[in-house]
């Protein structure tokens, strides 16, 4: 999400992020993780002539996430420790990569991890990110996605909030736009606009952050189904339901057109693209699995801490592509897919990263979360 003040109307990031526990220390457990079938100390076979297609299923990789898992909360015990994850490291192998807010010079990690190379990533503080020219713009309804849109009343403490409208998802027959918790219901405190999202409230589009926190230069498109995923589950999302005749029925996205009504795995070295408020279309890839990353929320728009959560399982792609950046800034709620020509299948749902790295949900959690399927062809 981005914020602006109805006076400056700049761009700042709403939400903070605090990065120094690791997902088992937050939840108060110091329990080890461990796979009993995994390797215990022999090592894995992670070259190139091991892993084959990188995805979840192939058995080099899950060999690598067993060993990332047994030291991830031994790992972020250290607070410049941001999150780890399986992926490349700069030899083409699989590794453990440990992303770090700042470098922490030579001999702080281990060079391997019960014989799996360890690479350190410099992601710098991972923050969630919720806020071309096309994606910020009033359209003639029924509108595409992948544009900015939030809360109608997403304004508090003298600063208005907005994101990305992602995708169209389907439940019980009906259609629903497909955002993130974080750019639709994070309002939960009465606060600076002496009120909380709830079901049946509009989102409209554009976002308040592009109409000069004014809402009546806005239009309703859908209205929030009160469907709240944080803080108790692993995926930042919501959905809100299509008024009628205000979104493209089959979904489209802008600069990406229709999607299929399938899904696929992320796989390392993936070639993804998104469509979103802030950056348009961006091309990026795949660079890591089964992420850990903890991440701070505001409770309103401009609003105080309201919760710490440490997702778990999730996907990292590289936000720096020849010198420009997969996501940004607003860019929080946009669908990450394949990077195909036609109907491409969705990955992720977007919602969180830094200068280096972007993080999204499976698209498969969020889904079941939702009880939801993807509206395509």
């Amino acid at each position: 999400m981005v914020r602006s003040s109805p006076k400056s109307w700049r761009l700042v990031l709403l939400l903070l992020v605090a990065l120094a526990v690791g997902a088992l220390q937050f939840a108060g457990c110091s329990r080890d993780i461990q796979n009993p079938t995994a390797p215990s100390g022999g090592g894995v076979q992670t070259g190139a002539s091991a892993v084959g297609h990188l995805s979840l299923g192939n058995p080099a990789v899950l060999s690598v996430m067993e060993v990332q898992n047994r030291h991830t909360a031994a790992l972020m015990q250290n607070p410049s420790i941001v999150g780890t994850a399986t992926g490349l490291g700069p030899d083409g192998r699989l590794a453990v990569l440990v992303l770090t807010a700042r470098p922490l010079g030579k001999g702080v990690l281990p060079a391997v991890l019960d014989g799996v190379p360890v690479v350190e990533e410099v992601t710098g503080i991972i923050r969630p990110f919720d806020s071309g020219a096309l994606h910020k713009v009033k359209q003639t309804p029924p509108v595409q996605l992948g544009t900015s849109g939030g809360w109608r009343f997403d304004l508090a403490n003298g600063f208005c909030c907005g994101g990305t409208l992602g995708s169209l998802v389907s439940k019980g027959g009906q259609q629903y736009v497909l955002s993130n918790y974080h750019v639709l219901e994070a309002d939960i405190v009465l606060g600076g606009n002496n009120r909380v999202a709830q079901s049946g409230d509009p989102v409209i589009q554009p976002g308040l952050i592009d109409v000069s926190c004014n809402q009546n230069n806005a239009q309703n498109v859908a209205s929030l189904s009160g469907i709240k995923s944080l803080p108790s589950s692993n995926v930042d999302c919501a959905i809100a339901q299509v008024v009628s005749g205000m979104v493209r029925t089959d979904g489209s996205i802008l600069d990406i057109g229709t999607i299929s009504s399938s899904t696929v795995a992320a796989a390392l070295s993936q070639a993804v693209k998104k469509s979103g408020r802030t950056t348009g279309l961006t091309r990026s890839a795949v660079n890591g699995l089964n992420a850990t990353v903890s991440v701070a929320y505001d409770n309103e728009c401009a609003g105080g801490d309201a919760f710490t959560k440490t997702f778990t399982g999730q996907i990292l792609v590289k936000n720096r592509n020849r010198g420009v950046s997969f996501i940004s800034g607003g860019d929080s709620g946009s669908l990450m897919v394949e990077d195909v020509g036609s109907n491409p299948r969705s990955v992720g749902l977007l919602f969180a990263g830094s200068n280096q790295t972007a993080v999204a949900n499976p698209i498969g959690q969020v889904l079941s979360f939702l009880g939801a399927t993807m509206v395509g062809q």
